[in-house]
């Protein structure tokens, strides 16, 4: 591995908080959504050991990822986009979220909430590179949360698409920065070997699937909607 290389995937996650932290700090009434949207994912950082070194084997702090699999990155990496997928619609259509009415579907709430892992879980069985499971249970995901919710059909889909966009220009930006990165640290043997751009297709669909997934995750686990952001003297 080239030593240049070693703390790359630190200083990329570090840029993912950074974005996070420019949000935040330049958005006050979208804070407690994004702080609430990074603190429910953060947690998948600790599914890191599944996808190294199957999907990828990037070097990290102290050497973690390849000692224990788990590494301090993804849990950086994990918060951040969490709390920047949720918001991302928000902040374009300039909308905060607010109490909505309940639909005969909501007795469905928790099935549809509990989708991605009654796909993950079985498909892992299968023996395919598990970032492809991951794919499909976030985008069977995003599917059931528009079934049991239709109104959040429209933010699922643009919020879904603003983050691909996103996501793709931070890899892009890892592309261009870091050459011959990509190659190194995904297993790219074990992949489809589409590279458009010379980026994985999987990283793209990754991005695409949890953006669609997460962009309206929070409407539909607390039963709120998105409304216009009210300035002040507005009635």
């Amino acid at each position: 591995m080239n030593w240049s290389h070693d703390f790359v995937w630190l200083t990329w996650s570090l840029a993912f908080l950074l974005a996070f932290a420019l949000i935040y700090f330049a958005f006050p009434p979208h804070r407690k959504l994004m702080f609430r949207g990074a603190l429910g994912t953060a947690p998948l950082g600790l599914s890191e050991p599944l996808f190294v070194p199957e999907y990828w084997d990037p070097p990290s702090l102290f050497d973690l990822a390849q000692k224990t699999g788990f590494d301090l990155e993804s849990i950086i990496f994990s918060f951040s986009i969490g709390g920047i997928g949720v918001v991302l619609y928000n902040l374009m259509t300039r909308q905060v979220t607010a109490p909505a009415g309940f639909h005969d579907r909501h007795r469905l709430h928790r099935l549809a909430l509990a989708t991605p892992v009654l796909f993950f879980v079985p498909l892992m069985t299968l023996g395919w590179n598990p970032i492809y499971p991951a794919v499909v249970a976030m985008a069977a995901g995003a599917g059931a949360a528009i079934w049991c919710r239709p109104d959040l059909f429209a933010k699922t889909l643009i919020g879904g698409l603003l983050f691909l966009v996103f996501y793709t220009i931070f890899i892009l930006g890892l592309r261009i920065t870091t050459p011959n990165y990509i190659e190194e640290v995904w297993n790219l043997p074990a992949l489809s070997g589409l590279l458009p751009a010379g980026i994985p297709i999987e990283e793209l669909l990754f991005g695409g699937a949890f953006g669609l997934y997460w962009a309206s995750v929070y409407e539909h686990l607390t039963w709120s909607r998105s409304s216009p952001l009210l300035k002040p003297g507005d009635v």
